[in-house]
């Protein structure tokens, strides 16, 4: 990832205006600043969120609170407790997001 365009700046994520995403089950819900050539969000997964489509787009994410499980679609599954991390990039492998408990998360793409 290179960043380019983002000036130095501040982010005080509870005043930031949140959207909310419907998943295949629960939902998502979003804080985002969009600055140059990237994206961070602040996302919150209610209970028994599961997403409704396979993303390819590449994130750094890491789990603020709870638990999420990340699978892959070649069938891999991975569980990260808060405190956790992963990143892909770009097309390279098409994952899938879930929770029981419900997860916050920090992601930059």
């Amino acid at each position: 990832m290179k960043i380019e365009g983002v000036p130095f700046f501040v982010a005080d994520w509870a005043k930031v205006e949140p959207t909310e995403h419907p998943g295949e089950t629960g939902k998502a819900i979003w804080r985002t600043i969009e600055a140059g050539n990237i994206r961070v969000r602040k996302v919150e997964y209610t209970p028994g969120y599961r997403a409704d489509h396979w993303c390819s787009r590449g994130h750094v994410l890491l789990v603020l609170e709870g638990e999420l499980t990340t699978e892959l679609k070649d069938g891999r599954t991975f569980t990260l407790p808060a405190g956790t991390s992963y990143q892909v990039a770009d097309g390279a492998e098409p994952h899938l997001s879930s929770t029981q408990a419900g997860a916050t998360l920090f992601i930059v793409d």
